[in-house]
């Protein structure tokens, strides 16, 4: 019995021994594999991972594109963060947002394999940040200044005396133009704040259902509405464009200050600067609008951006600003989220030129509004704002000598 306690027990320490000295192999064959692993540049760490679950930046960005599964690049299993085959999770789902997913699809339209589209963050981020912040100062400081300016200056009135006599300012058809493109634009404006705005406003306010609602009529009132506005802009440029050719008038009037600010009102003809700029704003912004919401309804047959971006890349003109080269070819996705930027931006800026022409033409000065309300205005009025217009239309002005 004592010599089978003493086999057992030397058995037991052998095997303990052979235990110890397995693991002492296996710890040593393994720490330089973690080791390696570590300080490989072409995985993420640890640190990376745990940084972008705090929403902060890991640091270096350009690794994870190429963490989609392949065995190649693949963690061994013994690694920190291993996987058990050459495709985890987070490695299934990154070679789709990236692109490199083998997709098939029986759909036969563009874009009909991108799943998720890494690209389109930073549009969303803008979207809902910048852009927003970007509308609000802009429009509210446009009303701010009209305001400022109604305090200071005042209601524009007619200096002379009024006649009681009216000249035909714009027939019937004209007018049939600008109010076309007058509705449909502020029709459009309000649907395109509401589409930008509305989940912070109209949610809170009403609730989901209500955004729900509001949300699907504006995009059904802003897509069919815009074709009334792109007729009534190529209507307002054939009538009105012959009007408003520059001429050495406009510069006089710009450098007076077109009787603004006070000082009596220069010559003009049927149209002043003032007005000549807005005209052409509306012309060449609305025209910009206009082209890049047909890219926004038909985003598979009108691609502006790329086309735009790969010419500018040809030209250099990036590199005048030290900038790398714009981005191309972009994905359907891209050139539809360009557009909708350029889209919302132009049409900021339109509104806000919008803004001061609604100004002066109604409560900022006296008389103007009925030259689109009623298609005539008081003969004073029109000698003291388009003299040379008047002129032409009632010929020279005759004064009336009273009896001593």
């Amino acid at each position: 019995m004592p010599r089978q306690l003493a086999a057992i027990l030397i058995c037991l320490s052998v095997l303990f021994s052979l235990s110890a000295a397995s693991g002492a192999m296996a710890q040593s064959s393994v720490s330089p594999q973690t080791s390696t692993v570590d300080s490989n540049p072409a995985v993420s760490k640890l640190d990376d991972i745990l940084r972008r679950q705090q929403g902060l930046k890991s640091s270096d960005e350009t690794i994870r594109p190429n963490e989609i599964g392949d065995p190649a690049n693949a963690k061994p299993i013994n690694s920190q963060l291993g996987t058990l085959g050459g495709v985890s999770d987070a490695d299934f789902w990154r070679a789709f947002r990236f692109g490199e997913a083998d997709i098939s699809t029986q759909a036969r339209v563009p874009a009909a394999t991108t799943l998720i589209q890494d690209g389109g963050m930073w549009w969303l981020d803008f979207r809902r940040g910048p852009l927003q912040t970007i509308a609000i100062y802009l429009l509210g400081g446009t009303l701010l200044a009209l305001a400022v300016f109604y305090l200071i200056r005042g209601r524009i009135r007619i200096d002379g005396e009024k006649t009681g006599r009216t000249l035909l300012r714009f027939s019937a058809f004209e007018r049939f133009g600008h109010w076309m493109l007058a509705s449909s634009f502020i029709l459009l404006g309000l649907t395109g704040l509401i589409s930008l705005f509305g989940r912070k406003v109209i949610i809170p306010a009403f609730g989901h259902e209500a955004f729900s609602f509001v949300a699907i009529v504006s995009k059904w009132v802003h897509n069919n509405v815009s074709w009334a506005f792109m007729i009534a802009l190529i209507f307002v440029f054939v009538v009105w464009v012959v009007h408003n050719i520059p001429d050495r008038t406009d510069l006089r009037w710009l450098l007076k200050g077109g009787g603004l600010f006070g000082g009596g009102h220069p010559p003009a003809k049927k149209f002043n600067a003032g007005q000549k700029l807005i005209f052409w704003a509306v012309i060449l912004l609305g025209g910009s609008i206009s082209l890049s919401g047909l890219s926004l309804l038909f985003p598979f047959e009108f691609n502006l951006f790329g086309h735009t971006f790969s010419l500018l890349n040809g030209w250099g003109v990036s590199g005048w600003f030290g900038m790398a080269d714009l981005p191309y070819p972009l994905a359907p996705q891209e050139e539809m989220q360009y557009a909708q930027l350029w889209h919302a931006l132009v049409s900021l800026t339109l509104t806000a030129i919008i803004f001061a022409h609604i100004y002066l033409g109604s409560i900022g000065m006296e008389g103007a509004f009925d030259a689109m309300g009623k298609g005539e205005v008081e003969e004073q009025w029109a000698r003291e704002h388009h003299s040379i217009w008047a002129e032409e239309v009632a010929g020279p002005k005759t004064t009336v000598r009273k009896e001593p």
